[in-house]
């Protein structure tokens, strides 16, 4: 199946009580679903607290790493102070000569499918793309991609479900990267770690890894998906790809609304510090619950056609970056690739024809949702 599964598992209990409840290996979590109910949650952080490490991820993350992500997993006012120290390295994303190397970066990729061999998206281009394009990022050398790739779609989760092991391979490169840029700084990300300082006291090594993981572990499988998406969607739409040709300035509408229909983070989790009731759900204090970002950007009260990707939808105020004082640190950085590649395949392919896809369900008891493709062939001319 090529075409996106537009289904929506979370309508109905959104539309009926807007919380749905579901379990989770074994953990009770009500998801919170309609879309000002969620921008509320996300914003009041002393009932919806992310200071819990390892929580806020769905599932836990307690096996897979050994410190607290940041700055996603703590409150203001230290969310903030933490936040400011890698933001300089994700606004960067905005200036003219990040969009010139992601622009060659991309640009090479794609003549380099052209008139060929059908290409699987996800495994042989949208895993190699975002690799290769955090290296710009994170101004390291592009061969460092080619360790990033063999970690597969996630850092932590294999076809198994989460990987002890992965967490660990994860651990001990970054443990690595930063002893080198201890002993030989330079202008990378890691170096920059090593110099920063955190009220006026530099990072301890805990803190160091706990940027870098979340670095690495958060946005990898989600601009894959979201790049394969956007394939998928102009090689079954090549209409719209012709109106982009036609009109440039849809391209800014066009990656928001496909961030919106993708929102391939499903939700993330926040700890009620005391006892809660959430729309008629008792919540127990110490209990988590989920902000429901996939449902948010399905809500019909404020998207018309919700399920329908129009490529001029304005406005579109989604939520697929989050909301709140935790907004997505690398959005910018993920709205130029995604921009990025849909200006150059505009500009450089002509035809687009699936060969072959396997969807990809993200599947608990509560709901199925599709996230991504297993496999998606692709032949472009």
């Amino acid at each position: 199946m090529s075409e996106w599964d537009a289904s929506d598992p979370f309508a109905d209990a959104r539309r009926r009580s807007g919380v749905l409840e579901g379990d989770f290996l074994g953990e009770k979590i009500a998801l919170i679903l309609r879309y000002r109910d969620v921008r509320d949650a996300a914003s009041d952080f002393r009932t919806y607290s992310s200071d819990a490490p390892f929580r806020v991820p769905i599932p836990t993350e307690e096996r897979v790493r050994n410190v607290r992500q940041l700055p996603i997993e703590v409150d203001p006012p230290e969310h903030t102070a933490y936040k400011a120290i890698v933001q300089p390295y994700f606004t960067v994303s905005k200036r003219p000569e990040m969009e010139k190397k992601i622009g060659a970066l991309i640009g090479g990729m794609i003549e380099e499918i052209l008139d060929g061999e059908p290409v699987e998206i996800v495994n042989q281009f949208a895993l190699p793309l975002q690799s290769r394009a955090l290296t710009v990022l994170l101004r390291m050398p592009m061969e460092a991609a080619d360790e990033w790739i063999g970690w597969g779609l996630h850092v932590f989760a294999g076809s198994e479900g989460h990987s002890e092991e992965k967490g660990n391979v994860l651990d001990r490169y970054l443990h690595r990267q930063l002893d080198r840029a201890e002993t030989a700084p330079g202008d990378d990300f890691f170096s920059a770690l090593t110099r920063a300082n955190f009220r006026g006291r530099p990072l301890t090594r805990d803190e160091m890894v706990g940027f870098a993981n979340l670095v690495f572990a958060g946005g990898r499988d989600t601009v894959i998906a979201t790049v394969s998406l956007t394939l998928a969607h102009f090689a079954t739409h090549p209409e719209d790809l012709v109106r982009l040709r036609n009109d440039p300035l849809l391209l800014r509408n066009c990656v928001e609304e496909i961030v919106r229909v993708a929102s391939p983070l499903t939700m993330i989790a926040r700890v009620c510090p005391h006892d809660t009731n959430v729309h008629g759900v008792h919540v127990s204090a110490n209990h988590r619950v989920a902000l429901c970002w996939a449902s948010a950007n399905r809500d019909e009260t404020v998207f018309e056609s919700p399920e329908k990707l129009i490529i001029d939808r304005k406005p579109n105020p989604h939520v697929a970056f989050g909301a709140g004082p935790h907004i997505c640190l690398g959005a910018s950085y993920a709205r130029l690739v995604l921009r990025t590649l849909i200006d150059q395949v505009s500009r450089k392919v002509s035809r687009m024809d699936v060969i072959a896809g396997e969807p990809r369900y993200e599947a608990w008891p509560a709901y199925r949702r599709q996230t991504s493709f297993e496999s998606l062939m692709i032949l472009f001319g």
